[in-house]
């Protein structure tokens, strides 16, 4: 029995728009030990005081996590199960920052996509990620590319 949730590539057309189902609040427990595990000691994330005195006036949610956490939400619709390999990603950007007790959600279009060139069961899809806010700020836009499989022939 296939667990697969994900897309085939001949389902990811280009224009395809998916609004992800999951949501996912940030906490300050997530920040640190993302912070930290990364290895990041930036006080921008971790230390109150300093963020207090920034034009932020608090903390930072750490902008990889914001990421990580974009692309993840995108996963059980685009991904799960379908995917070969990440490729890599061509811009991220981060137009609002992110705090602790936002909640992000997500949409995501599909924006390039062609059949391998070396391999015959797999396509190339660049996917653009927008994360937003709970008040629809844009937070973060990724383009990434991804190594998606064909449709097997018995599914």
């Amino acid at each position: 029995m296939s667990r697969r949730m994900g897309s085939w590539f001949e389902e990811l057309s280009v224009g395809t728009v998916t609004h992800h189902a999951i949501t996912r609040t940030l906490t300050e427990t997530d920040n640190v030990i993302f912070t930290t595990m990364s290895m990041n000691p930036q006080p921008l994330h971790l230390d109150h005081e300093f963020a207090s005195r920034t034009e932020f006036g608090r903390p930072l949610v750490n902008s990889l996590l914001t990421l990580a956490t974009v692309v993840g939400l995108s996963v059980p619709e685009l991904t799960l199960g379908t995917t070969v390999a990440n490729l890599g990603f061509a811009s991220i950007e981060f137009p609002h920052p992110v705090f602790a007790g936002d909640t992000v959600h997500v949409v995501t279009e599909v924006t390039k996509a062609r059949l391998s060139k070396s391999r015959p069961s797999v396509g190339i899809v660049e996917f653009r990620h927008d994360g937003y806010n709970q008040r629809d700020e844009l937070v973060c836009r990724a383009f990434r590319s991804a190594m998606m499989h064909c449709r097997p022939a018995e599914a």
